[in-house]
């Protein structure tokens, strides 16, 4: 029996965009459809950032363990069970997935329907045997794995995010294909929990990130053995007895990797097939669904936010997204998307983490204007201690001390970007942090140390070494 419902707000996808615009939907008073066809909490719960973090914490102990020789600590016969660390990353996720639950958000007040959705016209969406005509709708539908086309490729088994986390034996040989934030990730975890690995990339690895702090990861991930193809062009891929083998064209030559098991890594599309988009009147691209700077479609009632309209495709973005929509859609204020700081950061040990300009981009907006502070792990004297030296932090200022950018590589990058996000976000300058106490010994040292460089030339100089003299004259 068919059912038709009417509600101020209804959203299409139950991953972080969907979930936080129904949660603070429903809590604001709003009458709200959620649907979702398939599991709650989105590719971020479940295939995404939390296993995926969840076995770089596996892959961080087993590597600890294995380097603890350098402490004077030496651990004999330590064993992987990679099938136990599969349970780990699972209980994880279980662990979380109450918060992202149906049951959670019909306690908020949601009304959630487990199907797919499509479009009727341009304010009615069929799912299921309901038809919900609402107010406003969202589409929050996110992004699936891209998979390029290879000869061979449809041939042989490959795991994706996907399906990864779903592996419960660990690979002799996993070759990854595409040396992007999730390969990368992926590759480092898996050889540091035993397995051999190969990664491969038709361009240069993590390519958006500044390319000296993008050395720092290649060469950890030489010195853990593992082999790091880039600017390779696959010809095609193969069936052997053993798993499979690619066949590349790197540096003038052919070269065929084998390997037990493969990985796909090679970017994100947006999943909007079968929506029914024209029906709506929303147009979308490839790259994803057309919004304005409010994130509206071409349909003024249905607005989009997270993976599904492009660009950045990260789960904080599309939490920031969710705020933007709110505004618009519930109070109709003019919120745009027009983040001032936006950060991202790469989980391979070291980390790589990035706010703002990078200093490429911003030479090439600002010319000559742009000034490089810098300040090295290795001076630090907490990770001297922690034998973590490896990385650096970079900034990149503007005219009159304006903070414009950051890169951070080393240990906890992540987490050391946080007071560079805040300073950019609030238009202070090099000064304010710079002129922070901050405690010692801590890694956090090293922003101070960098953002002091600023002054240094001015503060050491033959002028105020002459006014130092000349103040001493008067006692």
């Amino acid at each position: 029996m068919s059912e038709n419902l009417k509600a101020d707000i209804c959203v299409i996808g139950g991953g972080s965009a969907g979930l936080s615009v129904a949660a603070g939907a429903a809590q604001m008073g709003a009458r709200t459809v959620l649907i979702e066809a398939h599991r709650m909490g989105g590719d971020c719960l479940n295939t995404g950032c939390v296993p995926s973090k969840s076995l770089l914490a596996a892959a961080k102990v087993a590597h600890t363990a294995r380097s603890g020789h350098r402490y004077g600590l030496t651990l004999h016969d330590a064993q992987i069970d990679f099938a136990t660390t599969n349970r780990y990353v699972h209980s994880v996720i279980q662990t979380i997935a109450p918060h992202d639950s149906v049951e959670r958000f019909t306690d908020l007040g949601c009304r959630v329907i487990t199907s797919r959705a499509s479009f009727i016209d341009h304010r009615t969406i069929g799912a299921g045997d309901v038809t919900i005509r609402a107010r406003r709708f969202v589409i929050a539908t996110g992004s699936g794995p891209s998979i390029p086309r290879i000869p061979g490729l449809d041939s042989v088994p490959y795991f994706t995010n996907e399906t990864i986390f779903e592996n419960t034996v660990l690979p002799s040989h996993l070759i990854v294909i595409g040396a992007g934030p999730i390969g990368c990730e992926l590759a480092q975890a898996h050889r540091r929990l035993g397995a051999a690995v190969t990664l491969i990339d038709a361009g240069r690895m993590l390519s958006t990130d500044d390319p000296e702090a993008v050395e720092v990861i290649r060469k950890q991930f030489a010195a853990e053995d593992i082999p790091t193809f880039e600017a390779a062009a696959i010809t095609r891929i193969e069936k052997t007895g053993e798993g499979n083998a690619v066949v590349l064209q790197h540096e003038g030559r052919e070269k065929t990797i084998r390997g037990s098991h493969l990985l796909i890594a090679t970017g994100r599309q947006v999943t909007i097939d079968g929506l029914g988009l024209d029906k709506a009147g929303v147009e979308a691209t490839p790259k994803g669904i057309k919004v304005d700077a409010r994130l509206r479609t071409t349909n003024k009632r249905v607005f989009a936010a997270g993976d599904v309209i492009g660009g950045h495709q990260f789960t904080h973005v599309a939490g920031y997204h969710a705020g933007i929509v709110l505004r618009n859609a519930l109070f109709r204020l003019p919120a745009k998307n027009a983040p001032k700081a936006l950060p991202w950061v790469t989980y391979t040990d070291p980390e790589l983490a990035q706010v703002g300009q990078t200093e490429a981009a911003a030479r090439e907006i600002h010319g000559d204007q742009v000034r490089i502070l810098r300040a090295d792990f290795a001076h630090s004297d907490r990770a001297q201690a922690e034998g973590r030296t490896d990385g650096f932090l970079k900034v990149v200022v503007g005219k009159r001390g304006r903070i414009l950018g950051a890169t951070l590589v080393g240990a906890h990058a992540g987490e050391l970007l946080l007071p560079w996000i805040l300073a950019i976000s609030k238009d202070h300058k090099i000064g304010d942090i710079a002129s922070l106490i901050v405690p010692y010994p801590t890694l956090s040292e090293i922003s101070k140390r960098a953002a002091g460089s600023y002054f240094t030339p001015a503060l050491f100089s033959a002028r105020t070494r002459r006014l130092v003299r000349f103040l001493g004259l008067f006692g």
